[in-house]
């Protein structure tokens, strides 16, 4: 439980510091962070498998072949943020590459925070 509080709030923090770097992002504040980072996690645990397997079966599982499986996940993970995008009126993402970037990010600070955990 409490990993999972610490992966929320360093998620928002990453979220918050992405949309003040990034014009095509659009975050309200902390608090909006911290429900896009709650939003964003309920999703990828609702839908994150399923993505993963679409995209698998429309790719023919090449990525997955090829040892590159993580980019379909971050492709699963940026369309989870386009969907937490368009359920929340304070956050928004100008076009889908800014998405990708954002689940790279929250991926990469993601496995950081792990490592540092664990």
């Amino acid at each position: 439980m409490f990993t999972w509080l610490i992966h929320l709030v360093v998620d928002a923090l990453v979220l918050l510091a992405l949309a003040n770097i990034m014009p095509s992002v659009r975050l309200k504040g902390f608090k909006t962070a911290l429900l896009i980072a709650l939003l964003i996690g309920i999703l990828s645990f609702l839908l994150s498998w399923l993505l993963t397997v679409i995209l698998n079966i429309a790719t023919l599982g090449i990525f997955y072949f090829l040892g590159l499986g993580f980019i379909i996940r971050i492709i699963a993970y940026a369309i989870i943020i386009e969907i937490a995008d368009k359920l929340s009126k304070d956050f928004k993402t100008v076009g889908f590459l800014p998405s990708v970037w954002l689940a790279v990010a929250l991926a990469l600070v993601g496995a950081i925070v792990d490592s540092l955990l664990f």
